[in-house]
């Protein structure tokens, strides 16, 4: 076997594979035994049927297999002798071997572009400093304390109003469209956006057994799509009012709530959290700026088929997020080729970050254990309800798990040149809100 490598551009492959008759005429004679092996012809013990009638009988599976499993090895082998790692999947052009006479097809893929790369350690950055302030634990103790709170009823009869759970029933007065619409003994909490704002402004001021009637108007992006953008009367009936009562912070209620020692260990695990989940948001906001700046003014030729698979991700993502919501994509009210050209950009940006970091990960000679790819599936299967071995074995079928290889190998890179870098810390942003903590 021969072949020539032709570079079409920065990020395309091509390669002329040229394979004498002898070689394909023993990749036949093989393929031709494993089928002779196996085959069950009436009239002849199993492996021993003549070879010209397995070859007769099986002739299009076999020289079909002879030729994939040729290709395929050759593939293989010119791949690992060239050190070349395809960003895309493989476009074979071939016919079928043929007993006897030479063999010859091609192979095109995409790769990294090869990268002058700037020099990557020892950059300054700036990154946040972390703060938490009291105000912060303490809105979090609060929503500790309203989720332990008990909710009963009033006691003196007295209008409805924000933060209290009332029950109600209501009915669109309209027909059509709207008709429904309405339920009984509906319960919610008013002040939370549990409802439609002008929905719990005719229920705000009623007392119980009070009813009112009023326009509703439901906005654009409402989750039943028959409704949004629309109005219609509704009556609302008032049936009873219940307010929350919230308990005292107490040592025994850290332990209930969290099996904190006390209210003190309690607030310190609230500010460990904040601190922990802004300290790398801070290090990933460093990160990114890092990167951005070594990139800056650098060409980088980008792989068609990356850009689109990021295009494809982002899709994925926003159906799975319209989803949740009960919408579809359609409900946008753009085509698919519109929803693409509205994250080509950012696909494009995430696409030149990954090239980037790919180079660097070449350059410093990472890799990727089996445990960390395993890792990776492992997680996705706890967290998608699947049994590991099939989602491994769709990720390797599909080509899926050189994806995987790839972002381990750009996220040791993006860690490699944050631990190199010169990090200063600076007091944080006036607005230093935004990671949440937990108890």
């Amino acid at each position: 076997m021969e072949y020539k490598v032709e570079e079409i551009s920065p990020v395309e492959r091509k390669i002329q594979v040229s394979v004498p008759a002898e070689e394909a005429t023993s990749a036949i004679l093989a393929t031709t035994a494993l089928y002779r092996r196996d085959a069950d012809v009436k009239g002849f013990r199993k492996g021993k049927v003549p070879t010209d009638m397995v070859e007769a009988r099986y002739r299009k599976q076999i020289f079909d297999e002879a030729t994939t499993d040729l290709i395929n090895l050759h593939i293989n082998q010119i791949l690992t002798e060239l050190k070349l790692v395809p960003m895309s999947g493989l476009k074979v052009d071939a016919g079928q071997i043929v007993k006897g006479e030479d063999f010859s097809y091609s192979v095109s893929f995409e790769v990294a572009p090869r990268l002058d790369l700037p020099e990557y350690k020892g950059r300054k950055i700036e990154q946040e400093s972390v703060e938490v302030k009291d105000d912060e634990v303490q809105a979090v103790v609060e929503r500790i304390r309203e989720s332990l709170a008990e909710v009963a009823e009033v006691e003196e009869p007295r209008e409805a109003k924000d933060g209290d759970v009332v029950t109600v029933s209501f009915a669109a007065l309209a027909g059509g469209e709207f008709e429904g619409l309405k339920a009984d003994n509906f319960q919610l909490e008013l002040g939370k956006g549990q409802a439609l704002e002008g929905f719990e402004q005719l229920i705000i001021g009623l007392k119980p057994d009070e009813q009112r009637t009023g326009m509703i108007s439901f906005p654009a992006d409402f989750i039943n799509e028959k409704l949004a953008g629309k109005s219609t009367e509704v009556r609302v009936h008032l049936h009873s009012i219940k307010e929350k009562r919230l308990p005292e912070m107490t040592d025994e209620l850290a332990k209930k709530a969290g099996n904190f020692e006390s209210v003190d260990k309690m607030r310190e695990a609230i500010t460990e959290s904040y601190t922990k989940s802004r300290t790398q948001l801070n290090k990933s906001v460093a990160q990114n700026k890092l990167i951005d700046q070594l990139m800056e003014g650098m060409e980088i030729p980008l792989p068609p088929s990356l850009v689109e698979k990021n295009i494809g991700y982002m899709v994925s993502e926003r159906r799975e997020r319209l989803e949740r919501r009960g919408k579809s994509l359609e409900s946008l009210g753009k085509s698919m080729e519109e929803l693409q050209a509205e994250f080509k950009p950012e696909a494009e940006k995430m696409a030149r970050t990954q090239v980037f970091l790919l180079a660097v990960a070449t350059a410093e000679g990472l890799t990727v254990d089996p445990q960390e790819v395993e890792a990776v599936i492992r997680q996705a299967a706890a967290q998608s309800g699947q049994e590991y071995e099939n989602l491994r074995e769709y990720h390797e079928r599909t080509g899926l798990i050189h994806d995987i290889k790839d972002r381990i190998l750009a996220d040791k890179a993006s860690e490699l040149i944050y631990e190199t870098a010169e990090v200063t810390e600076v007091p944080p942003a006036q607005d230093a809100g935004g990671a949440e903590a937990s108890a």
